[in-house]
């Protein structure tokens, strides 16, 4: 048996959308900024997916722009800011993802720019209250960067409270929605977002494809210059089946939501009490109000349980580490040392879809017994 555990690293294709998109790679090959036949045709595709997922996150088509990853789009968003909206202040969390860390410290360090840091508790919830007083300081135009699910941990951000808060002190809000997108309502109105990004391979669709909301009145340039695609910002020809894809799969998740998070949420809540009644000292590391596909368990530190990814590996169990490895290299994640774990901790990462069984989630619990 192998079992995929690891969906909020990437999930397998829809076999719809895969349905979907052969045909058109087949027959539909013209390039979109051409004005002929095949051109328009291909160009009918890019703006029928640019239309579902305006209407998905009740956002107009012209705030919609294709990208080739969220990284990509938060990349846009953060340098975009600084450059062209005046931004003098970046507030966000330790807890973001590292293209979005990565990204504030590079243009903090190369602009005037201040780089400030909100608190987080031990599940990962934000001090919305400090925020509010940040702001209130009034240090000039402020780009709030933060995610609406934490991708290791998933705990959930009260965006609705966030997007109140930056619009009382008049200031742009940029959420990293990778993780909720196709599992969650978004109405980027009613959160009074400025900017958030979307990556088709993390609710089913292709790789290589994601989206950035640009709210109307934010006027930037691109990121990459060269060609008019993507109404000017975005240079380069579009990558025409993945933008199919990416609006089929979004059509797809959205149709299918309740029922999924339905079946889901009961498939986490059975693996998480069944870990804590079989596994002796286990911590629950996710918020058990947080985001319903992800369930982060740490357990206490032994000769065992630092191999664990690897012999759950070779049991025929795919997940995810708490800590990432680079050149062999063993890195403590960025997001527990921010919480707080205990480094006498070894943390998994297990994130479940629809596709997932309980008779998975007992194959897994034996296998930790087995490990342990």
């Amino acid at each position: 048996m192998r079992i995929y555990l690891d969906n909020a690293a990437t999930t397998p294709l829809h076999p719809e959308v895969l349905e979907y998109m052969l045909p058109l790679m087949k027959e539909h090959f013209g390039n979109p900024s051409s004005v002929h036949f095949h051109g328009r045709q291909t160009k009918a595709l890019v703006e029928e997916a640019r239309k579902k997922i305006a209407n998905v996150i009740h956002a107009s088509i012209g705030e919609i722009f294709f990208t080739s990853s969220a990284t990509e789009a938060n990349n846009l968003i953060i340098q975009a800011a600084v450059r062209d909206l005046g931004v003098k202040r970046i507030i966000t969390s330790p807890i973001e993802h590292h293209c979005v860390l990565h990204t504030v410290e590079h243009v903090c360090g190369c602009h005037e720019v201040e780089l400030e840091y909100l608190s987080v508790d031990q599940f990962g919830a934000l001090n919305l209250d400090e925020l509010d007083s940040k702001l209130a300081e009034n240090k000039g135009m402020t780009l709030v960067c933060l995610m609406h699910a934490n991708n290791e941990m998933g705990a959930l951000a009260d965006v609705k409270k966030i997007g109140e808060i930056c619009k009382k002190h008049d200031v742009l809000f940029q959420c990293d929605a990778v993780q909720t997108v196709g599992k969650y309502d978004i109405n980027v109105n009613e959160l009074n977002l400025s900017f958030m990004s979307g990556s088709g391979h993390k609710f089913y669709g292709p790789k290589g494809i994601g989206f950035v909301y640009i709210k109307g009145d934010n006027k930037i340039s691109p990121l990459i210059f060269g060609g008019a695609q993507e109404r000017n910002m975005r240079a380069g020809t579009e990558n025409t089946y993945g933008i199919a894809g990416i609006g089929k799969a979004l059509e797809l998740c959205m149709a299918d939501m309740v029922e999924h998070k339905e079946y889901i949420t009961s498939l986490r809540t059975y693996l998480m009490k069944s870990l804590q009644d079989r596994i002796p000292n286990v911590k629950i590391v996710s918020p058990e109000d947080g985001h319903y596909c992800i369930l982060n368990v740490a357990f206490p530190k032994n000769e065992k349980s630092e191999m664990m990814m690897f012999n759950l590996d070779i049991h025929g169990i795919s997940a995810s580490a708490g800590s990432a490895c680079s050149s062999g290299v063993a890195q403590a994640s960025h997001v527990l040392e921010a919480i707080g774990l205990s480094a006498d901790y070894q943390a998994i990462r297990f994130s479940i879809s629809h596709y997932n069984t309980k008779d998975e989630m007992d194959f897994l619990l034996e296998k930790l017994e087995e490990i342990l």
